[in-house]
């Protein structure tokens, strides 16, 4: 006789992988895998915001977009944020618990703050808890899992005609290489990552491509001599 099937409280089939230990023991699909800096394009980014739709779906998920990408958080950064580490009048959100348990503030534009309004105000009427949360049934206001948000990330850039790789890594490689085309400092980079050294920094520039570093090395002005200089030794 078979075992009865495993329900939830709402009285549905529950699945297997929804119970705690269910990989245990298993690695990765992804173990040992290195995946090139690979950043999507701003239309990309885009295309993908407006793939997600109206509703508060739509919403929560532009919200983390931006904070991927505008602020450069990693996903679990992100998903950890409550409203009071936000601060839309310096431009300043607090990361209380980055990589390796390190606190840091980093800075976000207008921009990224104009599309994260939207999922501020929808979240006022929901629980009390982190900024990025579920949004509908029995648990309300709790956490967003973060396979749940990386694999509705998928899904609407698959949706938007991305053909690449589109992961939340990938925005925060994207953000970083738009500061350096900016002129911002590398070190100053570095704090806005959370960083420890600069290595790790200068890899996430390496989208930078060849004909980009060829034309900017092509137009430097010649050396600066004095007039009464000569080439002659």
């Amino acid at each position: 006789m078979s075992a009865p099937p495993l329900l939830n409280s709402a009285g549905r089939r529950r699945s297997l992988v929804t119970l705690p230990g269910y990989l245990a023991g298993r690695p990765p699909r992804n173990k040992g895998l290195r995946y090139p800096p690979d950043p999507p394009t701003v239309e990309e980014i885009v295309a993908v915001m407006r793939q997600a739709g109206d509703g508060v779906h739509g919403a929560r998920m532009r919200a983390l977009v931006v904070l991927l990408w505008r602020a450069g958080l990693r996903i679990n950064e992100a998903l950890t944020l409550t409203e009071h580490d936000l601060e839309p009048g310096t431009g300043s959100v607090l990361v209380r618990h980055g990589k390796g348990g390190r606190r840091r503030e980093v800075g976000m534009d207008p921009w990224g703050w104009e599309h994260l309004r939207p999922w501020l105000e929808l979240r006022m009427a929901l629980p009390v808890g982190p900024l990025l949360c579920v949004v509908e049934g029995r648990t309300r206001g709790r956490p967003w899992a973060s396979d749940a948000a990386r694999a509705q990330l998928r899904r609407v850039a698959s949706k938007a005609g991305v053909r690449r790789r589109f992961a939340p890594h990938q925005l925060r490689h994207a953000h970083a290489l738009e500061l350096a085309h900016e002129g911002v400092p590398l070190n100053v980079i570095q704090r806005q990552l959370g960083h420890t050294n600069l290595g790790v920094t200068s890899t996430y520039l390496q989208g930078i491509d060849n004909a980009e570093i060829i034309a900017t090395v092509h137009a430097r002005r010649a050396p600066m001599i004095r007039a009464s200089a000569g080439l002659r030794l």
